[in-house]
Formats: C-alpha cells, structure tokens, sequence
C-alpha cells in the first residue's frame, strides 16, 4: 500500500483493474485506492503478470506499507508464486464485510478477552480515552478499582495498569469485588455491542431491522477523508492563534459586469470574481501569501488558491494554480473542472496539495457570514457569505443625499496571528474591498 498523500495513513481497496495472471506494464492501472482525500488510480512502477491479489476488493483500512499483490517477471510460472512470510498479515486489513452478514467483530489479531455479560460480575465503565489505552494494549480492567466519578475507569487508571504492566509487576491496586447477582442483559443489547470493552448500555445500540427504542443511537462507520477532517481541524483549532475581520463589500459593479459577460455568452459566477480579486489583492500584499511550517514563515512565489468543496465524503480543497495569472474565464473553467473531480473523487495528489491561500463560500446556501477554520500550514481563509440587498444614504454630484440600494456581501478573514497581524489582516481586507468593488482594477494586474 503506497502513500498517496502526505497525510495518509491508510487506504480501502475500492476496485482492482487487473486480474491474476494478467500482464502487466509500467505506468498500468492497477487498482483504485481510496485515501483521506480522494480516490486515487495505482499505476504499476514494474513490468510482470500480477501472480496475487493479497487484500481484495472492498478492504479497509489497509495500512501503508502492507502487501496487497504480488508481482512476478515475464517467463515465471505465476500460479507456483511463492507467498512471502508477512503476506498475509491481518492486523494491517480489515477485509470487507459479505452482503447480509454481521459486521466481524474486528481484525483478526490477539486481542483482550472481552468483558462477557454474566450474572454476578461488574461490567467496567470506561471513559473513550481509557478504552482506546486498553483496546490498543490488550490490558483487562476488571481485576482494578476505577476511580472515576460513579465508577467510571479513568484515563489515569489505564495509564497506571500499563505502567504496572511494563514494570512486569502485579496491579497494587484494589481488586473489584463481585457484588450480589445482578439481571441479564437483554439479548438485542449484548448483540449490538461489538467491541472489546462495551459501552453503557445507556443509550443503548438500535439493532438493524427493529424499531429503535427510545434513547439508542446508531454509529456510523467514519471514513478516511472524515477522520483526517475531524484531525486537522482539530489541530488548527488548537495549534494556530486565529484572528478573525470582516468587511461588507458592494457587489453592484461585479453584478453588472458578468450580465454583460452573460450577454457575449461568457458565464462565469461572483465566486470567480472573488478569486480573481483575491489574487489580485495578494499579489499587491505578498505578505500575506505566506505559510508557517512551525518554525519560520515562508512567502511563497506563486499565487494557488484552495477553493473549499464539499462532497459526500467531506469537505476537500482542490487548488487553482497561478491565479493571478490566469483571467475570470480560465478561472471559471478550473474552478468547475476541480469541483466536478472533487465530488467525482478524481482529483489527482498535485491537484490538491499545497496551495497558499484558501477561499470558503458559503452564500449559496443562504448564509450571511461566518467565519472558516485556516487550513494548515496557510496563515490565511476567507469566509464569503451571501449577497443582501441593503438600504445605503449617498451624495449625488449636487450634494443631495439620497437612499440608494446597494447589494452588499460580507467576507471574513481568519488569519494566523504568528505570521499575519491584525494591521496587515485590516489592510488586506481593505485593499480586496476595494478590488472587488471596482473591477477594473482585475484587468490591469
């Protein structure tokens, strides 16, 4: 399993385009993968007859480095491979579930004996952190004594059982006492518990095919793009001092100028003009074209912007490269090819790594404004709301004052207090507004 992105970690086997025994040359699909960002093609690095087909269709989860075929030289006799040793390591693939059958309890490695529901033993309470410790290294809690509040089995009680664990010496701590027999869990709740260390049973599982009870949930599987998601933003959040500026910006000129585009058939939407300013903008503040790797800040040379997307899988940012450089047309073209690849699962790696800049709209669907999460290692987003019309007091050559309305949108700027302060964060959001309610100003840059 070959990594596909900087950030993955693991991928799912969605399709083999070959089949044992078929030939194969360098640069050949060979199968589609799906990684945290998108579905991507393997092709082979090698010429040779694929001999065997390790991790099937429909896996995952298979982590990289994992053997998932075998490849052997024109002339050898492919259906007499030998399988290496590690070939077969199931702890690295979780292979797909059979139509109509019960989902497999998990991979099929050592694991902790499992806390069976039986009349007179105490089933253990564990908080998510604690159960993760002792899911990851097979420890059993029910020889201890939780400390939690209404005897919940803390993170710090796990930490403690893996110290005592890899000092090889017994648990000092209090050994749980059985209390007096207790009632049998309902059959439908035992079932629905999957893993190793059951949850409370309140709420309990709704079970498939039986009207949910009052009170259950159902889980839903996590797949890779949402788990990165879910990863990197809570590494923004918690890693990157954001600073947050709005600006309400006249669109009337932009509005006007892509009627007239619409006339000559040129269609292109406000979100293209947005682009555009913004390149123009950051071209005219390069310092706000920058990035922070954790040590220095590097201002980078060429103008890509991450467009924010979203699909089924989640939220991906497909970039377009050298914006400055390219006109609202061309700009408009790759906006939509991008998109369409993002929903498609289709982008290429180079399609939407990198970037130094991201833009967010969200005035489609009828929000006003909000503000984005930046998206590592960038310093800056803009949140672009929905267009309003609005009542605004003007002077007329003659010096009357008079109520003229005006389609107004708000955009916001979050920015990276570390590498863009709150004068050059002000002084960008001044110079875009003033782009985008002149522009002109886009064909002279």
């Amino acid at each position: 399993m070959p990594a596909l992105s900087p950030t993955m970690e693991e991928g799912n086997i969605v399709k083999w385009l070959k089949k044992e025994g078929d030939t194969v040359n360098v640069g050949d699909a060979l199968c589609e993968i799906e990684t945290d960002k998108a579905v991507v093609t393997m092709e082979s690095s090698d010429d040779g007859i694929l001999a065997k087909i390790l991790v099937e269709e429909g896996s995952k989860n298979v982590r990289l480095g994992s053997l998932i075929g075998l490849l052997v030289e024109e002339g050898q006799d492919w259906k007499q491979v030998e399988m290496p040793a590690d070939a077969g390591d199931p702890s690295s693939v979780a292979p797909p579930a059979p139509a109509g059958a019960s989902p497999p309890a998990g991979p099929a490695v050592s694991a902790p004996p499992k806390l069976q529901h039986q009349p007179g033993k105490l089933q253990v309470r564990l908080s998510p952190a604690a159960r993760n410790i002792l899911e990851t290294h097979g420890l059993d809690p029910s020889n201890v004594t939780p400390t939690g509040p209404r005897g919940i089995f803390t993170k710090e009680d796990a930490l403690k059982l893996l110290q005592q664990k890899q000092k090889g010496k017994p648990s000092e701590l209090k050994p749980v006492v059985s209390p007096a027999p207790a009632a049998v869990p309902s059959p439908s709740l035992a079932t629905a518990v999957t893993s190793p260390y059951p949850r409370p049973a309140i709420p309990p599982v709704s079970t498939p095919g039986q009207p949910a009870a009052l009170g259950t949930f159902t889980e839903i599987p996590a797949s890779n793009i949402r788990r990165v998601i879910a990863k990197r933003l809570t590494e923004s959040k918690t890693t990157i001092p954001h600073a947050y500026a709005a600006a309400d910006c006249a669109i009337d000129a932009v509005l006007k100028l892509r009627k007239e585009l619409a006339k000559d058939d040129i269609k292109v939407s406000v979100n293209d003009f947005i682009i555009k300013a913004t390149a123009v903008t950051l071209k005219q503040m390069p310092d706000v074209n920058v990035t922070w790797d954790g040590e220095v800040c590097r201002r980078l040379q060429s103008i890509d912007i991450s467009i924010a997307v979203a699909t089924d899988r989640g939220l991906i940012t497909p970039i377009i490269k050298d914006v400055a450089a390219k006109g609202i047309k061309e700009i408009a073209a790759s906006a939509k090819a991008l998109a369409k690849k993002a929903r498609d699962g289709k982008l290429l790696p180079e399609e939407y790594q990198g970037g130094s800049f991201s833009i967010s709209n969200l005035g489609m669907f009828g929000i006003s404004d909000f503000t984005a999460v930046i998206n590592p290692p960038q310093a800056c987003i803009l949140a672009v709301g929905r267009a309003r019309p609005e009542l605004k007091i003007v002077e007329d050559e003659e010096g009357n004052e008079k109520l003229e309305q005006h389609q107004l949108m708000t955009v916001t700027l979050s920015s990276d207090g570390r590498v863009v302060d709150d004068e050059l964060a002000s002084k960008f959001l001044e110079t875009l507004k003033a782009n985008i309610e002149n522009p002109i100003r886009l064909a002279l840059n």
